[in-house]
């Protein structure tokens, strides 16, 4: 149980991370419907995006059972300062490229958080972690599988493209690992081990799988990771985004599907 409001305050503050993170990526994935290079990958990219939804809806619900606003409230009807994803999320889907780097980069982060988080003292987040990571797992086998095609068994081009994608992705993917303020109440409470340490084990996955696909990493001291989303500074991209998103809920909120 939390016993303080700097604990509840602490933890909303990472659930609308995660949720915010899961919702707008769900989007950007779904852009992909129909643009698929190949028809099993405009399948995957249209589930990836469903199953992300789906794991914001229920963030958003832990959320209502912390006394914020019912989910559809949190999702639509916020403007963009409101918000707190990463700059990562937001970013248009590009070429195939982009979005590829961007899912395994992503992904391979939110399986290690749910993970972590299957251990977290919040009961209700530790019992969704487990279930989301079920589905996360497949997420990520399918971002490898394609990272290592593309990278070591495909050609040149496909190789120079992979790793032009990973110089771009690496920096806005570092911001994901922003940290607030007040993490080290969920720290001290146990309910997540920190931004930090999970940053630190993602780049240890992702080193092994950049190594089985003859990609480099850039080093962290050449780049400048992108902060800034956790705290409600965004991209360019996102009000845009969120425009389009909540067009037809702003209608009418009221009206009953």
């Amino acid at each position: 149980m939390l016993q303080d409001s700097s604990s509840i305050k602490a933890l909303k503050q990472l659930l609308y991370h995660m949720a915010d993170d899961s919702l707008i990526i769900a989007h950007r994935n779904s852009e992909w419907t129909g643009l698929g290079p190949i028809l099993e990958e405009d399948i995957a990219f249209s589930s990836i995006a469903q199953d992300k939804m789906g794991h914001a809806l229920a963030l958003y619900t832990l959320l209502e059972q912390l006394g914020e606003p019912e989910p559809d409230i949190s999702a639509f009807t916020r403007n963009e300062q409101d918000f707190t994803c990463c700059h990562f999320v937001e970013y248009p889907i590009g070429g195939y490229d982009f979005s590829l780097m961007r899912h395994f980069l992503f992904d391979s982060a939110e399986l290690l958080r749910y993970e972590m988080l299957e251990n977290s003292s919040y009961e209700p987040l530790a019992k969704l972690s487990t279930k989301i990571r079920g589905e996360i797992k497949y997420h990520v086998f399918h971002a490898d599988t394609w990272i290592v095609q593309l990278g070591s068994q495909g050609n040149e081009e496909s190789k120079s493209r992979m790793q032009s994608a990973l110089n771009e992705c690496y920096p806005l993917a570092l911001g994901i690992f922003e940290s607030s303020e007040s993490e080290h109440i969920l720290i001290e409470q146990k309910i997540f081990n920190g931004e930090q340490a999970l940053e630190q084990i993602w780049h240890e996955r992702i080193s092994t799988i950049c190594d089985k696909a003859g990609l480099v990493i850039p080093s962290r001291e050449s780049i400048t990771p992108v902060y800034g989303g956790r705290k409600g500074f965004h991209s360019e991209y996102l009000q845009s985004m969120l425009d389009e998103m909540t067009e037809v809920f702003r209608i009418d909120p009221s009206a009953e599907w």
